[in-house]
């Protein structure tokens, strides 16, 4: 891996994150599995870790980034989870009676990526 790419302690790595991150329109979607991929070099869990990470202040739109059941994923501390949903919700997305969200209308085909490419990256996790 190239220096640049990511510092030891994976800030390179989450600056990637974010950037694709900032990218998702206000009332879409995206998976951890699907920034992992765009961003390169990452796993969801990755991702998941960098989304955790974002700072209180920043203008990174964290809440947008769900998980390939297309749930909120639950939090091991506090209810951030809970406030996710309501952010999602204030968007005009729409979660039904599972507390899923419909990835085919409300998931993001990502920066450049295809309708297609879009359906292939859904069905992969």
């Amino acid at each position: 891996m190239h220096p640049s790419e990511t510092s030891s302690d994976g800030s390179g790595l989450h600056e990637r994150i974010y950037e694709i991150v900032r990218q998702i329109p206000e009332g879409r979607v995206a998976t951890y599995g699907q920034i992992a991929r765009w961003a390169g070099r990452c796993t969801a869990r990755m991702a998941g870790y960098a989304m955790a990470a974002v700072p209180f202040s920043s203008d990174v739109p964290w809440q947008r980034v769900i998980n390939s059941k297309g749930e909120v994923s639950t939090r091991s501390h506090g209810d951030g989870h809970v406030e996710q949903r309501d952010l999602l919700e204030a968007e005009g997305v729409v979660f039904n009676a599972r507390g899923r969200v419909d990835l085919g209308q409300y998931g993001w085909s990502g920066p450049g990526i295809s309708e297609q490419e879009m359906n292939d990256l859904l069905w992969r996790g």
